[in-house]
C-alpha cells in the first residue's frame, strides 16, 4: 500500500516572532512575498499579538457556542469503535499533555461510548 505524498507549504516559510523575545509566540509567512508585504503582515501581526489566544487558557470567556462542533449522527446506527492509533512514546506524551491542558480549562471532556 503506497503511503500518501506528505502535504508541504507551497513555499519556503518565514518565522516571525509576534512577541520579539519571546519565541513562543510565532507564526509564519511566506518566504515569496515582497519585502514590503513581509514588513506590512509583521507589523500587522505585531500590533495585534495580544489579541492572539497562545494557550487554551486566552480562550476564556468566549461562548462555547462559537466554537463547538457537533456531529451529525443518525440514532439509529451503531457506532464503529477505530482501532487504537500508536504513535509512539514521545508523540504520545507529547498529546496527553496537550489533551490534558485542553481538559483543565474545560475546552474538552471526555466521553464514553458503548462496546
Amino acid at each position: 500500500m503506497e503511503m500518501p505524498a506528505k502535504v508541504q507549504p507551497a513555499e519556503e516559510l518565514l518565522n516571525i516572532e509576534i512577541i520579539p523575545g519571546n519565541p513562543d509566540k510565532t507564526t509564519r509567512i511566506g518566504s515569496h512575498l515582497g519585502e514590503e508585504a513581509k514588513k506590512e503582515i509583521t507589523l500587522c501581526l505585531r500590533r495585534n499579538g495580544d489579541i492572539f489566544a497562545w494557550t487554551p487558557q486566552d480562550l476564556e470567556g468566549i461562548d462555547p457556542q462559537v466554537i463547538t462542533y457537533h456531529l451529525n449522527m443518525d440514532p439509529s446506527c451503531k457506532p464503529i469503535k477505530q482501532k487504537k492509533r500508536h504513535f509512539g512514546p514521545e508523540k504520545d506524551r507529547i498529546i496527553q499533555a496537550e489533551v490534558n491542558k485542553l481538559m483543565a480549562v474545560g475546552h474538552i471532556e471526555e466521553i464514553q461510548f458503548p462496546e
